[in-house]
């Protein structure tokens, strides 16, 4: 079966938000704040699950542009100049999918690590 495939993506700046809609009907609001601290990029994702860097104060973090990259992932780049990290579609529909269960998982490990949002 193929992944499922975006039919839109708009950038909801007043929103700090990106929407993208799905061919299989999902559509998913994902924060700008979500998507920053989940950036798919090694400076976020280390190199390997037990890696991970969990980043605090990107409450305020915003969208700036959506760049296609090829046909299969945008570049997202943000307010406070992260611009590294390829959202590709099978990524975005899992963060989207997956939402509330990664960002309790985040929102636990800002607190083991005595982080915060701001």
């Amino acid at each position: 079966m193929a992944s499922p495939w975006p039919t839109d993506i708009k950038l909801r700046k007043s929103e700090r938000a990106l929407e993208v809609v799905f061919d299989d009907g999902a559509t998913f609001h994902l924060p700008a704040e979500y998507l920053r601290v989940e950036s798919p990029s090694a400076e976020v994702q280390g190199h390997g699950a037990s890696r991970k860097v969990t980043l605090g104060g990107k409450r305020n973090v915003a969208i700036d542009a959506v760049e296609p990259v090829g046909n299969y992932a945008v570049r997202l780049i943000f307010s406070d100049g992260h611009d590294t990290g390829l959202y590709t579609w099978e990524t975005l529909y899992r963060l989207g999918k997956d939402r509330e269960k990664i960002w309790t998982d985040y929102l636990y490990a800002l607190e083991q690590k005595g982080l915060n949002r701001d």
